[in-house]
């Protein structure tokens, strides 16, 4: 039984609200977002290729001059590491995994597939080969690098979304890969990450994994994840804030809302979201109702909010003002 929001003004006291820029680092440098103070900080995502532009060679320079701006007008900085794509153009992981036969490609297509489908599939990205051991191990040491540059001095980071798109006939699986094998790699990178970061706030977002459909498909992949981000005391959230809408509500929802308390937890507004209809009233979301359904039934310590428009400018600016 869903459990619905019923609060006329939801307050927003209880969440830390960050603004995800995405890729756009100029944008911290906004007034609007500098004067708002409801917004604790910034939330940016840096892909695996700028930050190792060659092996062993790491950049870290624009996320340090970020921290640096962000500290000076007294906000934090939340960082996501990307390391897949939405688009069939663009791969985030360096050139020499694409390059040098040890690491198999280093890096996967991933697909648009109406229904079952699977012979008319569509690229639509690219992911890195988390299950490979030899791209994991050059993945884990980035996240070394960057614990020992920032840990402790940045808010928190987060590692993309579990979900990946390769079918389930196993036609268009990529070399090496099963859903128990991408299991235990996210596993294993949930022990590293919180090895690299023991002081910042580390977080999963683990939405959907391969393999199994909830609740009547349950192979215990996603749930093995939150599980295991509890014993080590590793966030976990994911992205897209749509109430009620079932797959969500079958599948991260509940999992975040037993592990609010215990481990950090966060959930990303994403574009789109703001246009969410909410099956319980056929109307859209409110930014009430969001901050409502993030804090009241999902309980997360973090709402990383997007800037869509015009929800950003007319409809997130003015709750959060009236709220603080």
């Amino acid at each position: 039984m869903w459990l619905i929001v019923t609060s006329c003004m939801p307050t927003a006291e209880g969440a830390h609200h960050y603004v995800f820029f995405n890729r756009d680092r100029e944008r911290i440098s906004d007034r609007v977002f500098i004067e708002a103070t409801a917004f604790e900080g910034a939330q940016l995502k840096y892909t695996w290729r700028e930050l190792e532009p060659d092996k062993d060679s790491y950049d870290l320079s624009a996320m340090e001059q970020d921290l640096s701006f962000l500290v000076s007008k007294g906000k934090k900085l939340f960082i996501q590491i990307q390391d897949s794509s939405f688009n069939a153009k663009t791969v985030n992981v360096p050139d020499y995994l694409l390059k040098d036969g040890r690491y198999n490609g280093g890096a996967d297509k991933q697909y648009s597939i109406k229904g079952d489908d699977e012979e008319h599939a569509i690229v639509e990205g690219w992911v890195a080969r988390r299950w490979d051991t030899a791209v994991q191990e050059r993945f884990h040491k980035l996240l070394l690098v960057l614990g020992k540059k920032l840990d402790g001095k940045i808010e928190g980071i987060n590692l993309a979304e579990t979900a990946v798109s390769f079918g389930e006939s196993r036609r268009l699986f990529p070399k090496g890969f099963t859903p128990e094998v991408y299991r235990e790699a996210i596993l294993t990178n949930l022990m590293v990450l919180k090895w690299a970061f023991p002081k910042s706030v580390t977080m999963q977002y683990a939405n959907f994994m391969p393999g199994e459909w909830l609740p009547d498909d349950d192979r215990s992949h996603l749930r093995t994840i939150y599980r295991r981000a509890k014993d080590l005391r590793v966030g976990v959230g994911g992205p897209d804030l749509l109430p009620y809408k079932p797959g969500q509500m079958k599948h991260a929802y509940p999992l975040i809302r037993e592990l609010a308390g215990s481990v950090p937890t966060g959930v990303a507004v994403q574009d789109g979201n703001y246009e969410h209809i909410n099956p319980k009233t056929g109307q859209r979301v409110t930014i009430a109702e969001l901050v409502g359904f993030a804090t009241d039934y999902l309980k997360v310590d973090y709402i990383f909010w997007c800037t869509q428009e015009p929800f950003y400018s007319e409809k997130l600016i003015p709750f959060l003002r009236g709220t603080k």
